[in-house]
């Protein structure tokens, strides 16, 4: 593969991929802002590179928790920008091995001096179905089903739930999985993760968060979720597709509460309280001081600098509150999270195709580097910019 450029192929019967997956409920892919999401090519990469992501996601993650200093000092988790109301959870699951952290994902520019970091989904990463099914099956439908894919998600996912199960022994394993209602893209992304937890020995239930019951007192202690009619069951297991500084800030109490029984050992909960530090901005600039100039990162800083840098704020997603400063232009996209402290971060050309796309890697890590994906826009990648497949030759 250039470094410059990215060859893609087309992948014929686009149709037939938008049909299965209208088919498997997935209307979200579909609907009219969707459109176009999946973009009925596939990225063309060497094995080489495609070993390089998942190798970089894996240092990575080494890295980055080689960086969290000892015992999480206040000056630490107030540098980058950890709710105080959370510190506490944050220590007790970082110092419990119990707390496992199940899934991130990274997001890489492919550059001419190899790939670079741009942020670590570590919370609330989404994108599952479509990096552990949906490309698969666009294989499947152009008839190319006997091509590689750097695609062992789904796996990853079955055996991070069962070392996470093998670690609370003592605890029925009953899971419930929760997200923001009336997002049909978080409740598909929970149907695969429930998927791959009913693999590895659970029983699972999904509803959105706001038909969650917790409960601190007595025989009641603990979280419920109504499973039939008139029938609730107390879940030792929770997984929250549900942002923890979004738990901090809407619902102070219910966030309080969850840390008593966690604390408890009522409850258990993926992503664990720690893996807000890996999703801080903030992290990033704390990466480059202690590994100043590694070839995996880029220039990151907590102040501005001169040259051309991209302004994110800490807890941003989905490309929101993004601007691109240069010596000319700035671009920028809106957003909620502009309130925010923010860090700079060196600007990184990505790969270009001949219609002027843009692509963006984003690598699974699940216990390890565990597959690709791709996004693609001529602009910023936003949460609708087109996922793409991708084939490896």
């Amino acid at each position: 593969m250039s470094d410059a450029s990215l060859p893609v192929k087309l992948m014929p019967h686009h149709g037939d991929v938008t049909k299965m997956v209208h088919q498997m409920g997935w209307e979200w892919v579909v609907e009219e802002e969707c459109q176009t999401y999946l973009s009925g090519e596939a990225v063309v990469l060497s094995q080489k590179s495609a070993d390089e992501l998942l190798e970089a996601a894996a240092t990575l993650y080494e890295m980055m928790v080689e960086a969290v200093p000892d015992d999480l000092p206040d000056d630490f988790l107030r540098k980058i920008g950890i709710p105080e109301r959370i510190w506490r959870a944050v220590r007790h699951s970082w110092n419990d091995e119990r707390h496992w952290h199940l899934y991130g994902r990274f997001d890489f520019a492919q550059t001419p001096e190899g790939v670079k970091l741009l942020e670590f989904n570590a919370d609330t990463a989404t994108s599952i179905p479509e990096t552990a099914v949906v490309q698969w099956a666009s294989l499947a439908a152009a008839g190319k089903n006997e091509s590689h894919q750097a695609n062992g998600l789904y796996e990853a996912l079955v055996e991070q739930f069962r070392t996470w199960q093998g670690l609370n022994p003592e605890l029925e394993p009953a899971l419930l999985l929760v997200y923001l209602g009336g997002s049909k893209e978080d409740y598909t992304n929970c149907e695969v993760l429930a998927e791959a937890a009913r693999e590895a020995g659970f029983d699972t239930h999904i509803c959105p968060v706001e038909q969650m019951e917790v409960s601190t007192l007595g025989a009641e202690r603990g979280i419920w979720a109504q499973v039939g009619a008139e029938q609730w069951r107390r879940f030792p297991f929770l997984f929250k597709l549900v942002p923890w500084e979004l738990f901090v800030q809407l619902e102070p109490e219910l966030c309080s509460d969850l840390v008593e029984l966690q604390y408890s050992r009522s409850v258990i909960i993926a992503n664990p309280a720690y893996s807000l530090i890996f999703q801080s901005k903030g992290m990033l600039a704390w990466l480059w001081q202690q590994f100043p100039y590694h070839p995996l990162l880029l220039r990151t800083e907590f102040t501005s600098f001169s040259g051309k840098a991209v302004e994110k704020p800490f807890f941003g997603r989905e490309g929101q509150n993004i601007q691109v400063r240069g010596n000319t232009d700035v671009s920028s996209t809106t957003g909620e999270y502009s309130d925010q402290p923010h860090i700079y971060q060196a600007w990184a050309e990505l790969p270009q195709d001949a219609q002027g796309y843009r692509y963006q890697a984003g690598v699974f890590w699940a216990g390890e580097g565990s597959a690709i994906g791709f996004r693609r826009e001529r602009g910023i990648i936003t949460n609708l910019s087109q996922f793409v497949a991708h084939v490896v030759e």
